[in-house]
C-alpha cells in the first residue's frame, strides 16, 4: 500500500512538474486586443481565385498554386507592382483580387485610386479615383462604382464621370446603406445587375423615428473642449414607430432613377435584393412587420412595376428569410430558394413563374450556404450541417438526380469553402477540436482533397487545459444539447474548483461547435489557468439545430434558455470536483440578459455574476429583432412582464457587475441604467462599470482592459 501512494506521489509531483514548466498566459497573448494576440492564433494563408487558378495573396508577395499539389511559385512582389504601376504609395498587395477570369488582371485601391492592373504585361491597365468613397460597391464588367459621400449616393463610371444619384441624402434620409438595422440577412445597401448597367439602391427614411439621446465624453487630454456632445442614434423600439424603406434603380445608360413601386411600405421589410441573370428583374423578399408571411415579389426594373408573386410563405410564429434566390447558371429559367417550411433550412429548385420543381435537400439538418456552382455536371457544392449539429462540411449536390455527396476531408471538424469559377476546385479551411488550422485544396468532382497547408500549434509549450464535449438532456427531456466543458489547468478530479458558466443563449449563435477546442473562448483558457472550471451550453433557441429548436422561445425569451441552462446546472452539481457553493455566471449582450435572468431567478445558485451589455427590459430593444421574436409589448404584454428583469432587481442575492459601453447604440445604455434604479428602490446592491466612448463591444486594447476587470471580479468574489 505503501508503495502505491509512493507512486502516486510521484506520478502527481511529475505532472506538477511538468505544468510548472510550462508558459502561462496573459491577456496581452490570448485577448483579440492584446499585444500578443496576432501570435496566438492559428497561422492561416489568404487565397484567392482567378478563374479556375488559385494564387495565395500577401502583404507583400502573391504566388501562384499549382492544383491539386499546391506547389508554389511567385508570381510578382510588392516592389514588381510598384515599379510596374509607377505607384510608390501603394502599402500592400494583401487586398488584390482577381476579379475576371477571363483577364490577368488585379484589383488594387490605394485609397486614393482603384486600379486594374495586368500582371501578364506588367503595367495598370485602367484606373479610377477612390478617395473618400465609404460602402463603395464596384462592378467588373462596367468598371462603374456606386459609394457614399457626405451622406449621398454617387457613382463613378469607367470614364471616370460621376453620376449623382442623391442629393437630399441626410442623417434622417440615408442612401446606399443597409437597413433595417441590418436583419434578415441584409449587409450593404447597394446591388449591381450582373453587367453593372444597373444599381438598385435602398432609401431609408427615419425621419419619423425616436432619436436616441447618447453622447461623445470628450478625451481628457484634450484641452479644448469641455462639455460632452450629442450623439444621437436612430433608434426604433418594440411597438414604437419604425422607418420606411424604398428600393430605387439607377439606370447607367439613360441616367434616370425609378423606384419600384411597392406601394404602401410603412408596415413591410423589403429583404434579399437579387436581380435576373439578364438584368431586366429584380426579386425581393417583402415580409410583413409581424415576420410570419413573407412573399418573393418581381419588378420590371425599367418601369420599377411589380410583376408578380413567386412565392408565399406564412408561419404561426415567424418567417425569418437570410437568403436571395440563385439563379442556375446553365438555366435562367430556373433558380434556387431557402425556406425552412419542413422543420429545417434547406433548398428548393422553382421557375421564373413560382412553379416549384422540387426540393433539393431534405433531412433533419440545414443548409448554411451555397458556396457555388459547377456548371458543366450540374452541381450545387454547399455548406451543412449533415453530419453532426456541431460540424459544418462540404457537399455536392447534384441538380438533376438529387445525389448528395460529401466532399471534404475533415473527420470531426468545421469547413469553410471558396470555389473556383468552374466548380471543380475547392479550397477548404477547416478547424478540428485538436486542430489549429488546415487548408486543404479539392477535386469537387472526385471529392478528393489534397492538404496544402497545417498550421503550427500557436500554442505549443503553454499549460493548456482539457476541453471537453458532449451533450445532455434539455428541459423537455428529449432534446440533446451540446456543451463545451474546459477543466482547469492541472486538473485533479479529488479538488473542487470553482465554476463560471458563460452563457449566450441567443437566436442566430452557437457557443460549441468542431472548430479548435470546441470553439472556446480564449478568456476561459485564461480562467481555466486561474484554477476555474468553464462551462458552456447551447440551450434551444440557438442557431443551426431546425424551426422547433430555435422557435421554442417564441414570446417569451430568456424562459425556455434558463430551464435548459438550469439542466446543465444539474448536470455540473452531479460531479465531484465542482464546487457548488462556489458558482457563477457570466455573459454578453443576450447572455448579459440570460446572466441577469439566471442571477435573479435562481439566487441560491448562482453566487456570481458579469452581465455585460444586457437588455433589460425587450420593450426597448430595436423593432426587427424584438418584434421577431417577442411580437409587439401591445399584442403580448404577459411575455413582455414575464421576461423583464425590472421586477427581478429585488430578488438579486450574489455579487452581480453590470458593464455597458457609453455609446452602445445596440443595446442602448438605458437597459442598465433602468435596472440600477430598480435595484436602488430595492435595496439590493450590484456594482457597475462603464466604458465611455465605447459601443456594444469593447473594442481594440480596452477588450483587454475589460477581461482583466471581469477576471478580477470572479477572483474577488468566487474564488
Amino acid at each position: 500500500m505503501k508503495k502505491i501512494l509512493t507512486i502516486a506521489l510521484m506520478t502527481m509531483l511529475a505532472v506538477g512538474l511538468a505544468w510548472a514548466q510550462e508558459r502561462s498566459f496573459t491577456l496581452e497573448d490570448l485577448n483579440f486586443g492584446g499585444n500578443n494576440y496576432r501570435n496566438m492564433i492559428p497561422a492561416n494563408r489568404t487565397l484567392r481565385w482567378w478563374g479556375d487558378e488559385l494564387i495565395r495573396v500577401s502583404g507583400d508577395t502573391l504566388w501562384s498554386v499549382a492544383l491539386p499539389s499546391g506547389k508554389e511559385r511567385v508570381m510578382c512582389t510588392l516592389a514588381d507592382v510598384k515599379r510596374w504601376t509607377g505607384n510608390d504609395a501603394l502599402r500592400s498587395l494583401a487586398g488584390a483580387t482577381f476579379p475576371i477570369a477571363e483577364k490577368p488582371l488585379m484589383l488594387l485601391n490605394d485609397g486614393n485610386r482603384r486600379m486594374l492592373v495586368d500582371f501578364k504585361r506588367k503595367r495598370t491597365e485602367w484606373s479610377q479615383t477612390a478617395k473618400g468613397q465609404t460602402h463603395a460597391d464596384w462592378n467588373a464588367y462596367s468598371r462603374a462604382a456606386a459609394f457614399v459621400e457626405k451622406d449621398n449616393l454617387h457613382i463613378i463610371d469607367a470614364d471616370g464621370n460621376r453620376h449623382t444619384i442623391s442629393t437630399d441624402g441626410s442623417r434622417q434620409i440615408v442612401y446606399g446603406q443597409s437597413v433595417h438595422r441590418s436583419e434578415f440577412g441584409i449587409d450593404k445597401g447597394t446591388f449591381w445587375n450582373p453587367d453593372g448597367s444597373r444599381l438598385a439602391f435602398y432609401r431609408m427614411d427615419q425621419s419619423m423615428v425616436d432619436d436616441y439621446p447618447l453622447i461623445d465624453v470628450p478625451e481628457p487630454t484634450d484641452s479644448s473642449l469641455y462639455i460632452a456632445t450629442p450623439a444621437p442614434e436612430k433608434y426604433p423600439m418594440a411597438g414604437q414607430r419604425s422607418h420606411v424603406v424604398a428600393v430605387g434603380v439607377y439606370d447607367l445608360n439613360t441616367r434616370k432613377t425609378v423606384y419600384l413601386a411597392t406601394g404602401d411600405s410603412t408596415d413591410r421589410y423589403f429583404t434579399n435584393i437579387a436581380w435576373s441573370t439578364d438584368g431586366n428583374t429584380i426579386y425581393i423578399q417583402e415580409l410583413n412587420r409581424d415576420q410570419n408571411d413573407c412573399r418573393l415579389v418581381s419588378y420590371d426594373a425599367a418601369t420599377g412595376q411589380r410583376t408578380g408573386q413567386l412565392y408565399r410563405e406564412t408561419d404561426d410564429r415567424y418567417v425569418e428569410p437570410q437568403h436571395p434566390i440563385t439563379f442556375l447558371p446553365w438555366d435562367n429559367d430556373k433558380f434556387l430558394m431557402f425556406s425552412q417550411r419542413d422543420g429545417y433550412n434547406h433548398l428548393y429548385l422553382y421557375n421564373r413563374s413560382g412553379q416549384i420543381i422540387r426540393q433539393v435537400t431534405r433531412g433533419a439538418w440545414v443548409v448554411k450556404d451555397i458556396l457555388g456552382f459547377d456548371r458543366e455536371k450540374h452541381n450545387i457544392l454547399i455548406t451543412a450541417n449533415a453530419v453532426s449539429p456541431i460540424q459544418m462540411n462540404l457537399f455536392r449536390v447534384n441538380i438533376d438526380t438529387g445525389e448528395i455527396t460529401r466532399v471534404d476531408q475533415g473527420g470531426r471538424g468545421w469547413h469553410t469553402g471558396a470555389l473556383s469559377m468552374s466548380g471543380r476546385w475547392m479550397v477548404d479551411n477547416y478547424q478540428e477540436p485538436d486542430l489549429p488550422r488546415q487548408i486543404a485544396i479539392i477535386d469537387t468532382r472526385k471529392a478528393v482533397a489534397k492538404t496544402y497547408f497545417t498550421a503550427p500549434d500557436p500554442w505549443a509549450g503553454y499549460a493548456v487545459p482539457e476541453y471537453r464535449c458532449g451533450t445532455i438532456k434539455a428541459d423537455d427531456g428529449q432534446t440533446d444539447l451540446y456543451y463545451r466543458m474546459v477543466m482547469p489547468v492541472g486538473f485533479d478530479p479529488a479538488k473542487k474548483y470553482p465554476t463560471v458558466v458563460y452563457v449566450y443563449g441567443g437566436p442566430h449563435a452557437h457557443n460549441v461547435g468542431a472548430t479548435w477546442h470546441y470553439a472556446s473562448r480564449s478568456w476561459e483558457t485564461y480562467m481555466a489557468q486561474r484554477g476555474y472550471l468553464l462551462f458552456i451550453l447551447d440551450n434551444r433557441g440557438s442557431e443551426n439545430r431546425g424551426k422547433d429548436f430555435e422557435q421554442a422561445t417564441f414570446r417569451q425569451l430568456g424562459q425556455v434558455e434558463m430551464r435548459d441552462q438550469m439542466q446543465g446546472v444539474k448536470f455540473l452539481q452531479s460531479l465531484e470536483y465542482v464546487d457548488t457553493a462556489r458558482m457563477g455566471v457570466h455573459g454578453w449582450s443576450f447572455g448579459g440578459f440570460m446572466t441577469i435572468s439566471l442571477m435573479t431567478n435562481y439566487p441560491d445558485v448562482f453566487k456570481v455574476g458579469v452581465a455585460g451589455g444586457p437588455v433589460i427590459d425587450w420593450r426597448w430593444y430595436e423593432v426587427m429583432y424584438g418584434e421577431r421574436y417577442m411580437d409587439t409589448p401591445q399584442t403580448n404584454p404577459e411575455g413582455y412582464a414575464r421576461t423583464s428583469l425590472i421586477p427581478k432587481a429585488k430578488d438579486l442575492k450574489g455579487r452581480l457587475q453590470v458593464i455597458t459601453g457609453l455609446n452602445d447604440p445596440t443595446v442602448v445604455p438605458q437597459h442598465a441604467y433602468s435596472f440600477l434604479k430598480a435595484c436602488i428602490a430595492a435595496g439590493t446592491q450590484p456594482d457597475f462599470y462603464v466604458y465611455p466612448g465605447q459601443g456594444h463591444n469593447m473594442r481594440g486594447h480596452q477588450s483587454v482592459h475589460l477581461h482583466e476587470r471581469i477576471t478580477r471580479y470572479f477572483d474577488d468574489y468566487l474564488k
